[in-house]
């Protein structure tokens, strides 16, 4: 039986096409693999660079939740200082923390994305993204991958009031981009992601690489997508 996702909808449909559609950063667009990598370089499991991803998410919604917010790498590296600070590492501490969050200045871009970033823009869509990270982890991943220009706006939640998927975080880039939440679409891999955009009004699109159950407590994605080019024929 194949396990690929297909395209689908909600039980109610899309009636039209979205003007903008918002991406998400980290793991949507980034490979972000070579982070276990700089794990191992410094002496530390690799497989913990997922442990530590997602406590940095974790620390991210709470502040949010609380009605408070701190930049993604200040989060990031205070938790590694504490993750790293009782583990034989084969370099300084603080050496060992800016070896792993300076990574994500030289991600690259998933092997699905450029084609499918062609075929949106071949639509007449426009494309933004909104990061929890800072906008300039983004400037350098798409400069990199030669897709700079295909984007009008890096926006970052270091500028919005909260973190996703605060409603506020989706309201701040509908305000910077000029329209309304319902014209605006958000590519993600991650439900959470997903379900906050659409209980903020967005349109959504689940980037859905590995074939995973969907969580059944978030709202569903108005679409589901094996690869990135899948979308502009899903709108069309």
């Amino acid at each position: 039986m194949d396990a690929r996702p297909s395209t689908s909808t909600k039980e109610s449909p899309v009636t039209s096409t979205p003007s903008l559609i918002v991406f998400d950063v980290n793991e949507t667009l980034s490979d972000m693999a070579p982070l276990q990598a700089r794990f191992d370089d410094i002496g530390v499991p690799g497989h913990l660079a997922h442990v530590w991803f997602a406590a940095l998410l974790r620390d991210g919604f709470a502040l949010a939740a609380a009605g408070g917010s701190a930049p993604f790498a200040v989060i990031g590296a205070d938790l590694l200082g504490r993750m790293f600070r009782d583990v034989p590492l084969n370099r300084d501490l603080d050496e060992a923390v800016q070896h792993v969050m300076s990574s994500f200045l030289g991600l690259s871009l998933n092997p699905d994305i450029a084609e499918g970033i062609h075929a949106l823009k071949r639509g007449g869509l426009r494309l933004v993204t909104l990061s929890n990270g800072s906008a300039q982890v983004a400037q350098a991943l798409l400069s990199s991958g030669g897709l700079r220009n295909d984007f009008e706006a890096l926006l970052s939640v270091d500028d919005a009031p909260a973190w996703k998927p605060a409603p506020a975080a989706y309201a701040y880039a509908a305000d910077a981009c000029g329209v309304a939440v319902a014209d605006m679409l958000l590519v993600a891999v991650h439900p959470w992601d997903i379900h906050g955009a659409a209980q903020a009004g967005l349109r959504t699109a689940w980037l859905n690489r590995t074939g995973e159950a969907y969580p059944g407590y978030f709202r569903a994605p108005d679409h589901t997508l094996r690869e990135l080019k899948d979308l502009a024929a899903a709108l069309a």
